[in-house]
Parts: structure tokens; sequence; C-alpha cells
């Protein structure tokens, strides 16, 4: 059974005006998150900036998460790369600190084939009894889950959901007809996220819910309701905020707008780089009214 709800945010890292991790405002970033309907937190994603993170500040942002979250939400920690026994250390060490699942994103840049992506899989899945959610964002690890490599990866016991990012509805529309009920699908795209609940979805690995989550979470209420026509209203109304996320690479916007709005997350690192200082402004003003009173 699932049990880290519909919208699951995957979580900026904080980094202090020496480009350090910035434990402080992590915490306060994670208190913002809890008053604003996130249902589970997946740090040291994508949107985490997890490629340009040492191991050692790895762990220090898993465990400071456990230790200050845990039991409030559940924590998913981002452990994917592109070594399977480094991966597998990565989920060792998720588990020893606590944390509730682990999110897999496919290996990237190495390009394996489909003997090599369920080998690595199911070697990871063997080292663990953690929920493991695949993650599926070809955009960026030149490598792609189809429906018949995840169909086999389903029956492992611990596997137990995917986020996709492939932007591909028929993919999850297929996915839905042939997995088991208790697999559970999630967009890794905010303007998917009504679209994938249509589908039978169980809702969104999101970056808008930074600043929209309770918005998002209402959702959930009014589609799980029968009040579709409401569901899509609202929807639609935050659509400027979901494309203006992504009007260039992420985590950069998602960044600007919460310095924006005074939460302190920093800067990125190299080799992103932030917003120019109008763009940040000219892009808050334009979404300013569409996030979470």
């Amino acid at each position: 059974m699932n049990s880290f709800g519909p919208v699951i945010t995957a979580m900026v890292t904080p980094f202090d005006e020496y480009n350090q991790l910035n434990v402080g405002s992590l915490r306060k970033l994670i208190i913002h998150l809890l008053k604003h309907g996130s249902t589970s937190l997946v740090i040291t994603g994508t949107t985490g900036e997890a490629p340009t993170l040492t191991a050692i500040e790895r762990l220090r942002i898993w465990e400071t998460a456990v230790d200050f979250a845990g039991g409030s939400v559940p924590i998913i920690c981002g452990v994917g790369t592109n070594n399977t026994k480094t991966t597998i250390h990565n989920v060792k060490l998720a588990e020893e600190i606590g944390a509730d699942g682990v999110l897999v994103v496919t290996p990237y840049y190495n390009k394996p084939n489909k003997i090599g992506l369920l080998t690595h899989y199911k070697e990871v899945a063997n080292s663990t009894d953690l929920p493991i959610i695949l993650y599926n964002i070809p955009s960026r690890t030149g490598v792609s889950l189809d429906l018949e490599t995840i169909l086999e990866l389903a029956q492992l016991k611990n596997v137990v959901g995917i986020k996709d990012s492939s932007g591909d509805l028929t993919l999850l529309k297929q996915l839905k007809e042939v997995m088991p009920s208790d697999f559970a699908l999630y967009s890794g795209d905010d303007s998917n996220y009504l679209e994938a609940l249509k589908l039978g979805g169980a809702g969104v690995v999101s970056v808008a819910s930074h600043v929209a989550g309770l918005q998002m979470n209402q959702i959930y209420k009014l589609f799980k309701e029968g009040k579709l026509e409401e569901a899509e209203a609202l929807q639609n109304k935050l659509m400027p905020l979901y494309k203006g996320l992504f009007s260039t690479t992420n985590p950069i916007p998602i960044k600007a707008i919460l310095n924006q709005m005074g939460m302190d997350v920093g800067s990125l690192r190299l080799p992103l780089v932030e917003m120019d200082q109008f763009e940040a402004l000219d892009l808050f003003n334009e979404i300013k009214d569409l996030v979470d009173e």
C-alpha cells in the first residue's frame, strides 16, 4: 500500500553565502513544506542538485531530514548513480539512518541496455528492504524505462512505484492497465499532475509544491470528491507557475522564487548558475499571486 501521499515535494538543497550546505535553512524549509501540505519529501534528487553534493553532504542532508521531520512525513532519499555498487552503498546508508524509502534514477551516461537496467535495479532491490521508487527521466539520463522493463521490475517485492518524468502520458495509461493495483504511478511533471490522476496515478513528485502545496492538495481532494471541473480550474490556474518553474533548467527558477520569498535557500552550484536578478524578479512578479497564502 502506498504511504507517500499525493504531493511529494522534490526538495531544493539550501546553500549559504559560501556555497556550502546550509543546515539551518534546510530545517526552515522542511518546516515550511510541512505547513504547506507536502505528504512526503524527496531529498538529494534532481531538484536537490545531487550531482554537485559530496558524499558527506548527502549523508548530512539525509540525517537532518530524518531527525527533523522523520515521523511527520516519509523521507525518501535520492540514492541513484550510474554505478550499481555506489547506488547499493547509498541505499544501505539511507536504510541505516532511518529513511522511509529511496528514489533510484536510471543509470545515466553509461546508457545500459534493457538487461543492464534490469540487473542494476534487481541488484539494488536485493540489497535492501526499503521501498524503492523507480525514477524515469530520459531527458537527463539518456536512457528510458519502457513498459516491459517497468512491469518486470514491479514484480520485485520492494519496488513500489515510479516517478515518470518522461512526459509520456500514454506510458502512464499503459502502466495503469497492467501494473499491480498497489504499484504507485507518480507524475514527475507538475503540469501533468491532474492528467496523471485521471489515468489512475497516485499523485506528483513536485517542484511547485515548494510554494503551492496547499493548492495542489486541494486539487487532489477535489478530484477524489468527483469535482473534476473545480480540480481542472485550479490546475489551470497554477499552470503559469508550473511553466515558470521550467522556464530554464530546474532548480534554477524555484530557488530564485524561494529566495524572493525570503526562504534563504542560497545560490546554485556550478555548472548551474543563478537567474539574472531582473529575470528572477520578473518571474516572481508573474507568479506571486499563485503561491499559497
